[in-house]
């Protein structure tokens, strides 16, 4: 199907010949009788697209247009446009602008002619499914990079918890923590820029909004960045309304978005700089406004450093980062409907970017849900907790953990071990990995649900597969919750408390 050349050429005796010509060198072709057929067909795939002019000149250029401008970024599908007076025709100077990428053949057309074109159009277009391909082995092995990162950082981030419960008084341990968590945090924060930039090119990021504090974005964003601050001992200055507003938005990417911000402007501050975040409301919209007083920007590069892995150089530093933050950060806005913008007097004068977003409720509209505290959540006996994953050092740091904070943790290295331990313990919860060899956790899940008694059980998964749809294979299997590696350990433990 995606090697065929779709040919549209209602009148006369062009589609016959158009076929029996690209017949006779093996080139497969598909007649449509009109432009819904057309339509029809072009979805179902098409190495090329083969129209008389007088197709374009009639209702079908509408569709085709809209056709061509809603493509994926790996396709700019060949049309081969048969034509009476070459480009002079006001309707084929129309097709050419608004089709793109169209190659004008006059008639009468010349078999070699017409062969030449497309076989040219096939090749073109094969270039494009090679990219397709790649694109698509990209996303698939940033998915799998990611979860291979992810595992290890677990442990990592759950064995420093534990230290911080062993010597709680240390001061030394303290800072160690502090600065492990710290680039933890980092590391994850990289991850997630990578797999975010492989959902945005595929079209696989979905908003999840809702209403969320203001106070509730500005204080996490501030929080995410603290560490590029204190690492340059800059001076953060929050000016926010006196008053709390609700937010209808994606709390996840609008902190994203904002913490990319304040880290960009720490990173391009020299050292004891003095960084403000303004915010401001103004009807239903909400604008963050960051500046600084760090190195600025020549006019020609406002626009270059919002492109996907633009890199500023910071005069004296090493080369950082991957370049991706602000091209983020300004495509989750687009999809608030918002926009992000920057603006500089020149080099050595700072910058300031500018967030907007109409995404504030109305006075009224809806609450901001309240936090419960955790504490109250507390179970007033030990919860069983059956912890299941085949990396040895993530089962037994978390097992640990838990069972300091006052759980019944018990351990499990195999889907099989986790299906024979449930009989016996009956667990209250279980937290499960999902890539496991043999049985892997959705399969176990699955298995959990179908046993009767267990309808009650928490499910969560905590694995190193955190895209879209693998939260969905989730859920489908049983899963109560998905968390991804390295989990917010008091996330976890929101989970575990639920139903205590």
């Amino acid at each position: 199907m995606e090697k065929r050349i779709v040919i549209c050429a209602p009148t006369g005796r062009d589609a016959a010949l158009t076929v029996k010509v690209l017949a006779s060198v093996g080139v497969h072709s598909i007649v449509c009788a009109g432009s819904q057929e057309l339509m029809t067909q072009l979805s179902l795939g098409a190495g090329a697209l083969l129209l008389v002019e007088e197709v374009v000149s009639g209702v079908a250029m509408r569709p085709l247009a809209e056709y061509v401008a809603s493509q994926p970024t790996w396709s700019d599908i060949p049309i081969i446009l048969l034509t009476r007076s070459g480009a002079d025709s006001l309707d084929v100077q129309r097709a050419v602008e608004y089709l793109g990428n169209v190659t004008l053949v006059e008639r009468p057309v010349r078999a070699i002619a017409l062969i030449t074109a497309t076989r040219s159009a096939i090749r073109a277009r094969e270039r494009q499914y090679q990219v397709r391909d790649a694109d698509k082995r990209k996303d698939e092995f940033l998915a799998t990079l990611a979860h291979e990162l992810r595992n290890p950082l677990a442990p990592i981030r759950t064995s420093m918890a534990i230290l911080g419960h062993l010597y709680p008084g240390s001061a030394d341990v303290t800072r160690l923590r502090g600065v492990v968590d710290r680039q933890v945090s980092h590391l994850t924060r990289l991850v997630d820029d990578l797999l975010d930039v492989a959902r945005i090119t595929s079209g696989k990021v979905m908003l999840k909004k809702g209403p969320v504090a203001l106070s509730a974005i500005l204080n996490h964003a501030v929080e995410i960045s603290g560490s590029s601050m204190e690492a340059k001992r800059h001076r953060l200055e929050v000016e926010k309304p006196e008053r709390d507003h609700a937010l209808d938005a994606d709390q996840a990417r609008i902190v994203q978005s904002l913490a990319n911000l304040l880290v960009n402007a720490a990173k391009f501050t020299p050292a004891g700089g003095h960084i403000v975040l303004r915010t401001e409301v103004d009807g239903p919209v909400v604008s963050f406004r960051v500046r600084d007083n760090g190195i600025g920007l020549e006019p020609g590069s406002l626009a270059k450093i919002f492109e996907l892995f633009a890199q500023t150089v910071v005069p004296g530093e090493a080369p950082s980062g991957l370049g991706i933050g602000l091209s983020l950060a300004r495509q989750f806005a687009e999809m608030h409907g918002g926009s992000l913008g920057a603006r500089s007097q020149g080099l050595g004068c700072g910058s300031e970017f500018v967030l907007t977003l109409p995404v504030v409720m109305a006075v009224g509209q809806a609450p901001v849900p309240a936090a419960v505290p955790l504490d109250a959540r507390v179970p007033t006996s030990p919860r069983k907790v059956l912890v299941v994953d085949d990396n040895t050092d993530a089962a037994n740091t978390l097992q640990a953990l838990l069972d300091m904070d006052g759980f019944s943790a018990t351990v499990a290295y195999d889907g099989i071990a986790a299906v024979a331990a449930m009989a016996e313990l009956r667990p209250d919860a279980v937290v499960m990995d999902i890539g496991m060899p043999g049985l892997n956790g959705y399969d176990v899940a699955r298995m959990i649900r179908r046993q009767a008694g267990n309808e009650r059980i928490t499910l969560i998964a905590l694995t190193g597969w955190g895209q879209s749809h693998d939260r969905q294979r989730a859920t489908d299997a049983g899963f109560d919750h998905h968390l991804v590696k390295p989990v917010d350990y008091n996330t976890l433990l929101e989970c575990l408390h639920e139903g205590g």
